[in-house]
């Protein structure tokens, strides 16, 4: 493992152009859990039910009720640990200069890091869905749910449902960065929901090397990652950033 590690570290310096993608692993040491897999949030409740748009529109309080407000207690009290905080040190060390996330919890922006292309949009901010004022997530009142806005609108979280569309502009940037970094670090995810999970292929295909830190082997291991860096996101990541700044 410690030679994976100063391999890593090694890999970074020698980079000028690195970017990072992250999924929902990255996030499970601060306590959020993920959707999908054992354990996800799907496996309580059915997401074409309460996380389709469509559901939202034809009954935004039950969706509130079952999944938008648990969704904010859990994201209200979520802090960044050591794997968002060792990306934020990479940015700092001109090792770093985008993150791709497909998480919508805010916290690659709570530990620092400044170029964030948030794939399925952010929980953290709401949005009218009738004047479109935007207000932080945190400032939502429950006393009424659904929560609405001064002009008698409904707030929505600008997080992407099922049935909407990723922005378009956030697929384009995130797959030009793929195409054109020499190092893709991938971490907390098993890139296997489309579109995302072409992010690293197309690095690859573009001559990158492909770093993951997962804690077992994914769908990419052996195959789109050069190697894998097995153990939990927060001690791998500031063990690379450790040897990184040892480095230089």
């Amino acid at each position: 493992m410690n030679d994976l590690i100063e391999r890593a570290a090694q890999d970074l310096a020698r980079a000028k152009k690195v970017a990072a993608l992250t999924g929902a692993g990255i996030s499970v040491e601060s306590k959020i859990p993920p959707f999908r897999g054992k354990g996800g949030l799907w496996e309580q409740i059915d997401p074409m039910e309460y996380a389709h748009i469509d559901a939202f529109r034809r009954d935004p309080a039950k969706v509130w009720e079952v999944l938008i407000k648990g969704m904010k207690d859990v994201i209200d009290q979520a802090r960044p640990n050591a794997a968002h905080l060792g990306l934020a040190r990479l940015e700092e060390l001109n090792r770093l200069q985008t993150i791709i996330t497909q998480n919508v919890d805010g916290l690659h922006q709570m530990a620092g890091s400044s170029d964030v292309i948030e794939f399925h949009g952010s929980f953290a901010w709401q949005r009218c869905m009738q004047c479109d004022e935007r207000l932080p997530t945190q400032k939502v009142s429950l006393d009424r749910i659904p929560p609405l806005c001064q002009c008698g609108g409904v707030y929505r979280p600008e997080c992407v449902f099922f049935g909407e569309m990723i922005p378009p502009e956030h697929l384009a940037r995130s797959q030009h960065i793929a195409s054109r970094c020499e190092v893709m670090l991938v971490i907390g995810t098993s890139a296997t929901v489309q579109p995302a999970s072409y992010i690293p292929v197309l690095s690859k295909q573009s001559g990158a090397k492909v770093i993951e830190i997962n804690p077992e082997p994914t769908a990419l291991t052996g195959s789109v990652s050069d190697y894998l860096i097995a153990g939990k996101a927060g001690e791998m990541t500031s063990r690379i950033v450790a040897s990184l700044e040892r480095l230089i």
